[in-house]
């Protein structure tokens, strides 16, 4: 009992921490749509800085994060610490040497990889991107040391730090707003956006020493810890590729709308969908990672089966409400996060137009999220490898089908079915695997959360209808938001769903010792 206390006392401070990060990168993302709206310097920025994160994230992310945690956690558990350490420095010498290769790499052709992301540019806009693009490259250098320690430290059971790095390089954006922004304007807020990465490594170093870790450099290619890294890397590479590589297609097809202003569109759909799962969903995920590792590498497939049920009960619990939410407050959230300044009500209209279908796919992000993790665990990435090749097929398919016919829509609409293909994909072969979580109870839950959702959604509808034009946007977004969630928990808690009874039995709980 202490145990599942504690865990829960880790994942709410994690999520506590993720929340105040994810809403100052909210108020980032404001500033950038006040100073700058959806117009030519936008664009060109919201690409250049998608470039080297990209990059990054389809060669060395999934490495470090799907790669470093299982194999460190083995090294852990059978040798000790200090040759965890060991290996954790050789990983980490051989991923700073490719990040560099690929800053140099990047920063060479920028040129051709602003045509290659976003084809649809005028000569401006794309010389522009070109130059912003030079500026931010060395970030795929920062985040591989920086997600390189995260690794590490949350193998070594700390969370909160890695959680709160965002927080900080989000402060260091913010402030340059406030103080540089006139004099120096967007190749400032490049220079800015690349210095707060490197911040994101640096605040990490004093916890990694306080956990007793120390930076063995090493590039010995050939050990059996960095052969199984090797083994694992291209397929759960290409696993990954999933979300990055769907952007890179949404900021193409979207720079081909609205005279280039459909990338601003996805681009600030996209933040926003990402920051309302991501708080949750990629906080959970983080934390049952290192435990899935470990209890692979004891030869735990029940215990595996069970923390993996757990964490997709609650998941869904929490996003398919989330969904149905965004899809009907998708215009007033829009209006009251972004809208002003120069970010005016055509810029509203598309922003939101993207975010109400992309939502449709956030069931399907949050549960490839999380499955991806025990594939991972396991140090098995084929599965994960078709699940990406399907999600990316998709989306390029359907993007060129639909895009013509629905503008911004089309690009979300194709973004959300393909993140629902790779999580069907993901969970289909898990029975195999002795990890099973589809069964009659499973649907039945899935069943009484989908009819809390489809009711809260309507509750919600009505009270925006009833508000609309007669009251301000704080209202118009918070009452209808807190009617749905009041509606949703009142009838989980009728319909007896198993989230629900664990909360109710947890208040009892408390209150009884109380």
């Amino acid at each position: 009992m202490e145990k599942k206390k504690g865990a829960v006392r880790t994942v709410g401070l994690m999520v506590a921490i993720t929340f105040a990060g994810k809403l100052l990168g909210l108020v980032r993302d404001r500033m950038l749509t006040v100073n700058y709206g959806s117009g030519m310097e936008a664009n060109a920025f919201l690409t250049a800085s998608r470039i080297p994160r990209v990059f990054f994230d389809t060669v060395f992310s999934s490495a470090i994060g799907a790669c470093l945690i299982p194999v460190l956690g083995e090294v852990m558990e059978k040798r000790g610490k200090k040759d965890a350490m060991r290996f954790a420095g050789n990983f980490m010498t051989a991923m700073c040497a490719l990040c560099a290769l690929m800053t140099v790499l990047g920063t060479v052709f920028a040129g051709p990889l602003t045509w290659l992301f976003a084809d649809g540019y005028d000569a401006p806009t794309a010389a522009l991107c070109a130059e912003l693009t030079r500026i931010m490259m060395p970030m795929v250098l920062f985040a591989g040391v920086a997600y390189s320690f995260v690794g590490i430290l949350q193998s070594l059971d700390e969370f909160n730090v890695p959680a709160a790095i965002s927080l900080i390089s989000n402060v260091f954006v913010i402030a340059y707003y406030f103080t540089l922004n006139r004099r120096f304007g967007i190749y400032g807020l490049a220079v800015a956006f690349l210095v707060s990465w490197a911040v994101q490594a640096l605040v990490q170093v004093p916890s990694l020493i306080k956990k007793g870790f120390r930076f063995y450099p090493s590039l010995s290619l050939r050990n059996p810890e960095m052969r199984k890294v090797w083994k694992l890397l291209l397929p759960v590479m290409v696993s990954t590729w999933v979300l990055p590589i769907n952007q890179t297609i949404n900021s193409r097809f979207g720079s081909r709308l609205f005279g280039g202003a459909g990338v601003s569109a996805i681009e600030y759909a996209f933040n926003l969908y990402t920051v309302i799962a991501g708080i949750f969903v990629i906080q959970l995920a983080n934390y049952i990672f290192p435990r899935l590792s470990r209890e692979s590498a004891s030869g735990g497939p029940e215990k595996m089966r069970e923390t993996l049920r757990s964490a997709l009960g609650i998941t869904l619990f929490v996003v398919i409400p989330m969904t149905a939410g965004l899809f009907v407050m998708a215009k007033p959230v829009v209006a009251f996060i972004y809208g002003g300044g120069r970010f005016d009500d055509f810029s509203i209209g598309i922003t939101s137009r993207a975010l109400r279908f992309m939502s449709l796919g956030m069931v399907g992000y949050a549960v490839q999220f999380v499955l991806s993790r025990a594939y991972f665990a396991g140090q098995s990435g084929i599965v994960p490898l078709l699940s990406g090749v399907v999600s990316i097929a998709a989306n390029i398919l359907l993007s060129m089908l639909l895009t013509p016919r629905l503008d911004v829509a089309g690009i979300a609409i194709a973004s959300a079915v393909s993140f629902t293909l790779s999580a069907l994909v993901l969970a289909v072969p898990m029975k195999r695997r002795g990890m099973g979580f589809f069964d009659r109870a499973f649907f039945l839950n899935l069943g009484k959360q989908l009819l809390c959702a489809a009711l809260m959604a309507g509750a919600a509808y009505l009270t925006l209808r009833a508000l609309d034009g007669r009251a301000g946007k704080l209202l118009t977004l918070l009452a209808p938001v807190a009617v749905g969630a009041a509606v949703y928990g009142l009838l989980a808690v009728c319909l007896k769903t198993d989230e629900a009874r664990g909360v109710v039995g947890l208040i009892k709980n408390k209150l009884g010792k109380g």
